[in-house]
């Protein structure tokens, strides 16, 4: 089987990982803050969070910002669900934003025509989490002007986009955000085989979310000898085993995104002149994912001729507001359409570091015989 995502373990990831194993300390020791202060230097924040996953820090990203019941959370239907599940975790409301056609991100211009209608009717959103989707920027100038506008607090998803560019400046500095939010999950651009972590500019909040990761407890009382419960947290803490292999892989996020590059490029030739249309051109992107889109009535053959190939074709994602729990909760088809389009069309084809141009050359071969028989 050829993964459409896929880890890229070195002798130095497991040579950090036994350093770990032969020390004193397997959690709550030296190497969670060495990682949290890589990846802030890597991505120009102040501050960094290391949390046991990503959808962990998106979940502690909306309880630092005290979004509760009462409070509305908005975001991209085309997303994980861990996007919008965070807000339900703290007892929010949940809406969606329809995305752009040409990015497949959240649409800026739709986002400004809801907040406008939104406005008049006294229903803005608490916060707006935007996913860098497949690990191309959103447009965040233009949703941080939306948000200084209308008072929203801004979360990016940035699960696909470790080390995107934008605007000269890297995914997680948080120019345009409060907090930015990654996941180490091992089919993305680094692995801490789970993990994730938030960066912020804000002291404030980088505190806020320290304390809330370890059960609400903080030790900052300097006078008092044991730890203080200041509020109800979680157990979200990443292990220093975890922290130790991210900070290894850190050193090659480079090397993987320049061979994520070069494959992206390489699809871009090879699928010229195909009936499909590829990903969007994206000169800062990640490339987490590479999707393209198919004749709705052609992808289900498509699929399943690459999968009986051994191809790990995937499909990046249902929209959230199609999920049985959020029908359940109001929405419909029909709510979002050019959500709704994209999936109809969308197949993910295998996009990793490890993936050699002979298994990238006979994806593409077959790709080509379905499509000429589907």
């Amino acid at each position: 089987m050829i993964p459409y995502g896929c880890q890229s373990i070195s002798a130095d990831d497991i040579a950090a990982v036994d350093g770990v194993l032969e020390s004193d300390f397997l959690t709550q020791g030296p190497a969670v803050p060495a990682f949290e202060k890589a990846v802030a230097g890597y991505c120009g924040a102040a501050h960094a969070v290391a949390v046991n996953s990503g959808s962990s820090g998106l979940h502690l990203a909306c309880r630092a910002l005290d979004l509760g019941p009462g409070d509305s959370l908005w975001t991209s239907p085309v997303t994980f669900v861990a996007s919008a599940n965070c807000a339900r975790h703290c007892g929010a409301g949940v809406d969606f934003v329809d995305i752009d056609p040409g990015s497949w991100n959240l649409c800026p211009q739709r986002l400004a025509e809801k907040l406008e209608r939104a406005a008049t009717a006294d229903k803005l959103p608490k916060a707006v989490v935007a996913v860098h989707f497949a690990g191309r920027p959103c447009d965040m100038a233009a949703i941080g002007e939306l948000a200084d506008h209308y008072g929203f607090a801004v979360i990016e998803d940035a699960a696909h986009a470790l080390g995107a560019e934008y605007l000269d400046t890297r995914i997680g500095d948080c120019s345009h955000s409060r907090m930015c939010v990654f996941s180490f999950h091992p089919v993305k651009l680094i692995t801490t085989g789970e993990g994730g972590m938030v960066t912020t500019q804000d002291a404030r909040l980088a505190r806020r979310l320290q304390r809330l990761r370890s059960h609400g407890i903080t030790r900052e009382t300097a006078e008092l000898e044991n730890s203080e419960q200041q509020e109800l947290g979680h157990n979200y803490r990443m292990t220093d085993i975890q922290a130790a292999l991210g900070n290894s892989q850190l050193h090659r996020l480079d090397e993987f995104l320049a061979r994520r590059r070069a494959l992206a490029q390489r699809y871009d030739r090879l699928l010229a002149g195909l009936e499909l249309r590829g990903p969007e051109a994206t000169p800062g992107s990640a490339w987490h994912l590479y999707v393209i889109q198919l004749h709705p009535e052609q992808r289900r053959a498509v699929y399943d001729t690459l999968r009986a190939a051994d191809i790990g074709v995937n499909v990046h994602y249902i929209p959230l507001h199609l999920q049985p729990y959020y029908r359940r909760l109001g929405f419909h088809r029909g709510d979002f359409p050019l959500a709704e389009d994209y999936y109809s069309r969308a197949l993910t084809l295998p996009l990793h570091p490890r993936l050699r141009e002979d298994q990238q050359d006979h994806i593409v071969d077959v790709l080509r015989e379905a499509l000429q028989h589907a």
